[in-house]
């Protein structure tokens, strides 16, 4: 263990400073700046106020001549009688908090009444039949009350608005803290970190929103390709050994074990053929070209080994706009389901409504039990199927990539109806894309 006072001791702990002193440089900054404009804005106030009053200087030397004149006035009459004079002085000392003091007509304080103080603001000379007799000098304020108000007042102000622009600066920070800590959680593995969207407001609400959706996606795709690569190692063993297995009985002289190697065989292509266009989806790797639907399941029916009769389109041609390669992969899909869970294909439909192409497999099994939208989640498979139950969840992957959607319901008739969505490609000018067959 290494001792506190240990330089290794600070050092290790020198990569959290330096993580904080990051996650704070923006809300130090906005207080420092915030505060900074606050003291400008005091100094140009006080500088202000300077100016204005300077400029307003003879106005307020006028009301202050107007004062003395009659504080004079007033003495005048009171002087000769002490008692009358000092009542006088006293009563403005009191009612106006001035310091007064009385002085002989040579300069000689006689009576001072107030507060203490040495500055004097104004004097007024008292005169009596044109000779004067004595001098009133007197200051509106004690000494220095008026100036350190002033200033006491202003540094509150500024604390209390320094102070209110660290909270905000704490607001403004926080949020891209936190997304910050969020996206660093992503990129090193933990995606179960979230923004709490509860304490954010406006653009940073919208982009933490972004964010937890795209953390969510990222951590459901990893989760599902965990379960498709365990899923994927399982069943592959199985035909595997079940290859090794034919192949040493065909080292023995049997020969019919051909046919069971043949299966086999394509049981793994197949496999290998749904991860193959799955993969390709998670990619983004789609060629979008014009395409008939009609064509599209003929070659489907063709590829399955069932008769085209099968085939009925309401509207021909059909023409709409996506991958050859994973529409046709989605169709063997809708085929083969049907095969082996719905007693065989009556009918695959292609019509066009409310503006999009649907393709649809008819079947002649018992039907779907409870929900049919079950049947699109991965790993669902049924009780005769041997795969991974990703053929009807590839599907529905692959019409939403074409920007349509996948459905399966029961039919009044009997059997099931499970299909797809196509969103078909804008007309111009009443012009439909030419008809290709691509597969």
């Amino acid at each position: 263990m290494v001792p506190p006072c240990h330089p290794w001791h600070h050092r290790s702990r020198w990569p959290d400073l330096v993580r904080w002193r990051n996650r704070a440089r923006m809300q130090r900054r906005l207080f420092v700046w915030f505060g900074v404009s606050i003291l400008v804005t005091a100094f140009v106030v006080l500088a202000v106020t300077t100016v204005v009053d300077r400029f307003r200087g003879p106005s307020a030397r006028a009301q202050w001549n107007n004062v003395q004149a009659l504080i004079g006035v007033q003495a005048s009459r009171v002087w000769d009688d002490p008692r009358h004079r000092d009542a006088w002085a006293s009563e403005i000392a009191g009612q106006l908090g001035w310091s007064v003091r009385l002085d002989v007509a040579l300069g000689k304080e006689f009576a001072r009444f107030g507060p203490p103080t040495i500055h004097w603001a104004a004097s007024a000379p008292v005169f009596r039949d044109g000779v004067q007799v004595g001098t009133v000098r007197v200051h509106p304020w004690p000494r220095g009350g008026g100036g350190w108000t002033v200033l006491l007042a202003l540094a509150v102000a500024v604390v209390s608005l320094w102070a209110i622009s660290g909270r905000i600066a704490w607001k403004l920070a926080w949020p891209l803290e936190e997304l910050t800590r969020v996206a660093r959680d992503l990129g090193e593995g933990r995606l179960q970190s979230r923004f709490d969207v509860r304490f954010a407001r406006g653009e940073v609400r919208s982009l933490a929103e972004v964010m937890n959706g795209m953390a969510e996606r990222i951590e459901r795709q990893l989760k599902d390709q965990r379960e498709l690569l365990a899923a994927v190692s399982h069943e592959l063993r199985t035909p595997l050994a079940r290859i090794r297995l034919l192949l040493e009985l065909g080292r023995g002289g049997d020969t019919s074990v051909l046919d069971q190697l043949e299966h086999e065989v394509l049981e793994m292509d197949a496999l290998v053929g749904e991860l193959l266009a799955s993969a390709r989806l998670d990619f983004t790797a789609m060629a979008r070209v014009p395409l008939d639907a009609g064509d599209l399941g003929a070659r489907a029916l063709e590829r399955a080994a069932l008769p085209t009769a099968l085939l009925e389109v309401d509207d021909a041609p059909v023409s709409l706009e996506g991958d050859p390669t994973l529409l046709q992969r989605a169709l063997s899909n809708l085929l083969e389901n049907a095969r082996v869970h719905g007693g065989g294909v009556t009918r695959l439909r292609v019509d066009v409504p409310n503006g999009v192409v649907r393709f649809s497999v008819e079947d002649a099994g018992p039907g779907l039990e409870g929900d049919g939208e079950r049947v699109f989640h991965p790993f669902q498979r049924g009780e005769t199927s041997d795969g991974l139950g990703l053929g009807l969840a590839l599907v529905r992957r692959i019409a939403e990539a074409h920007g349509g959607s996948a459905f399966a319901e029961n039919r009044t008739e009997g059997g099931a109806r499970v299909g797809f969505t196509v969103r078909r490609p804008a007309e111009r000018d009443g012009v439909r894309p030419p008809r290709t067959s691509r597969g």
